[in-house]
């Protein structure tokens, strides 16, 4: 194992906690905004494997925020991507997945994993993965963001995201506003969660960290366990796709 690459982060975690890193199996959901920074700085960290999800393509309007597609425009984002990280960093191994995250197939890609990075564009490809990471027993960080405004947290076991929120109603994604290095600041904390995990670190469990870059205010919510949660409570150990139609609201449960 060659650790020059390396050199300046391993006095802070250690050969040990290198090692951890290029044995660790990481999966983004979402190549875009958030996963921009996600993928590079996991890349660059040295993770063994790197799952990437998304069934879109480049379009130039990205690449005020999607960094990591330079060049790419009409490109699926999972593949511009694994180009990306290959000549970033060779030790990498890379999958992509072009093609979006959705009921059929959310459980048979996530359990590949060890931890699973949460940036996609809408509520439903989140509480897909939410769901599937709970049954699965999988770490999943999640972040979000509008303009200069953003939260992340990371849900190892609960609360989880159905907690934290309880309506979901579709959003028009292209209508949101959103301010390029805000989705770098936020994806430079997911980034840092999933390290954080893999390391054996204390993260944002039960914890929500809240920013507005505009006024630069920085504030912790924290976040408890629904009762009545169907996913924390357990009722719920496998994926339907009526769970997600809608609002997402969980109408189908186990037994």
């Amino acid at each position: 194992m060659d650790l020059s690459r390396y050199v300046r982060q391993i006095p802070i975690i250690g050969e040990e906690g290198q090692e951890k890193l290029m044995k660790a199996k990481v999966l983004v959901v979402g190549a875009g905004g958030l996963g921009s920074p996600v993928i590079a700085y996991l890349a660059a960290a040295g993770i063994g494997k790197l799952g990437i999800v998304d069934g879109d393509t480049v379009e130039e309007h990205n690449l005020q925020r999607q960094i990591i597609h330079a060049g790419n425009v009409g490109m699926n984002k999972a593949e511009s991507a694994k180009k990306f990280v290959e000549r970033l960093n060779p030790e990498v191994e890379v999958v992509a997945y072009p093609f979006d995250i959705d009921p059929s197939n959310v459980l048979e890609i996530v359990k590949e994993y060890d931890v699973v990075v949460s940036c996609p564009d809408t509520f439903k490809a989140r509480l897909v993965l939410n769901d599937a990471c709970r049954i699965l027993g999988k770490p999943m960080v999640h972040a979000a963001i509008l303009g200069f405004e953003g939260e992340a947290t990371t849900i190892v076991d609960t609360p989880c995201y159905r907690c934290l929120y309880t309506t979901f109603p579709k959003v028009d994604k292209t209508a949101i506003a959103v301010v390029g290095v805000t989705a770098g600041f936020f994806g430079c904390i997911q980034a840092s969660e999933a390290i954080k995990l893999i390391l054996g670190m204390d993260v944002l469990k039960g914890r929500m960290l809240r920013c507005d870059l505009r006024t630069m205010e920085f504030f912790e919510i924290e976040i408890s366990t629904n009762p009545d949660c169907p996913v924390c409570s357990g009722k719920l150990r496998n994926i339907y796709p009526e769970n997600y139609e809608g609002e997402c609201e969980i109408v189908k449960l186990d037994g």
